[in-house]
């Protein structure tokens, strides 16, 4: 018996859809299985990166090696060493990395503990200043404060104050850099400091 497919209902001619569908499926997948088996160096780089930010931004974002890669416009080097521990009283001028834990967190739960890279421009006994928005410590500019972030949400400039004991007053070189210019972001304390940074390039 010959039958002449154009003759049968939808549901009859090709198959029933939702084995089409899953037959579909099935051959997307061991195309993609095909192509991960050809790729594989590239797939593994891929996850491996993936994994790592994975951990760095949700499990333990601590840095543990002495080399540090910024990818950040928020300063204008891409690899550091770090010298873990502070041998040495951190001074004005000196690069540091420190664990993020400004009032942002709460907006921005990632940023927690976050390593951030910046520089020392204010000390202990230091007086920070605003005039329409322009932030000063002693006297000389270190940053005008934006009024929203990228995602449109406020920022206020930090307070007026006398730098306290056991605080610095961190900026980084970009106008757009999210640091102590910042009510958000703050004075960072000495115990947040992981490390001092010597940037190489």
């Amino acid at each position: 018996m010959i039958v002449d497919p154009s003759t049968l209902g939808p549901r009859t001619a090709g198959g029933n859809p939702l084995r089409r569908t899953f037959r579909a499926f099935s051959r997307l997948f061991e195309d993609s299985l095909r192509h991960a088996r050809r790729h594989w160096v590239l797939y593994t780089l891929v996850f491996a990166i993936w994994g790592l930010a994975f951990v760095r931004v949700f499990v333990d974002p601590m840095p543990r090696v002495p080399v540090l890669f910024n990818w950040t416009a928020s300063v204008p080097y891409t690899v550091a060493l770090v010298q873990y521990g502070q041998r040495q009283p951190l001074k004005r001028g000196d690069f540091i990395v420190y664990t993020f834990d400004g009032e942002a967190k709460r907006m921005y739960p990632g940023l927690r503990a976050q390593p951030f890279f910046k520089r020392i421009r204010g000390i202990p006994g230091d007086r920070v200043t605003v005039v329409d928005r322009q932030v000063f410590v002693n006297g000389l500019p270190v940053g005008f404060a934006k009024t929203v972030t990228f995602d449109r949400r406020p920022l206020a400039p930090i307070t007026e104050t006398v730098i306290p004991a056991g605080y610095f007053y961190v900026q980084g070189t970009h106008p757009d850099s999210f640091d102590s210019r910042y009510r958000e972001s703050g004075l960072v304390r000495a115990d947040q400091v992981i490390g001092k940074v010597i940037p190489l390039f």
